[in-house]
């Protein structure tokens, strides 16, 4: 596939995904970032350290900065101390070119994305269940709605 075909691919799939599949596309792409600046350490390349946590760092700070704490609460002050907290480890491997924080990072950016997966999948699940739920109670609405046609004979006494 060229180089053409693979952007407009990827610009498709992220036109037509939902909110949830993208918040997992840039845990993704955050995991595969600080994979790219662990490689850096390891290939003593500066340029694709420097690179992969840039990208990561600006995943991240968009994590961060979405986070609306009136309605996630404590949830939402954990994940920004959270963030707060790979943002400086972070900040601190690419000045010191240190992989033991890369690793730390990559690690709760796989456990951050196993979990939201999961509530993704969960989710998927209840209104998969409540539209079941759903279309069963209109089925059955349905089934004892008389027919238009339908004329009670009368009743005699």
């Amino acid at each position: 596939m060229n180089t053409y075909n693979m952007n407009q691919y990827q610009q498709n799939q992220i036109s037509t995904a939902s909110p949830e599949q993208i918040l997992l596309m840039l845990y993704d792409g955050a995991i595969r970032f600080t994979r790219r600046a662990i490689s850096g350490v390891e290939e003593n390349k500066p340029e694709l350290r420097r690179s992969g946590v840039s990208k990561t760092l600006a995943i991240i700070s968009e994590f961060s900065n979405s986070l609306n704490h009136e309605i996630g609460g404590e949830i939402a002050e954990d994940l920004d101390a959270l963030y707060d907290f790979m943002i400086r480890e972070l900040t601190n491997a690419n000045l010191h070119s240190d992989i033991g924080k890369l690793k730390v990072v990559e690690k709760l950016l796989m456990d951050l994305r196993q979990t939201w997966g999961e509530a993704v999948d969960l989710n998927k699940k209840t209104i998969t269940k409540r539209s079941s739920i759903g279309s069963q109670i209109a089925s059955a609405k349905a089934a004892t709605l008389e027919p238009e046609t339908y004329k009670p004979f009368a009743v005699s006494r």
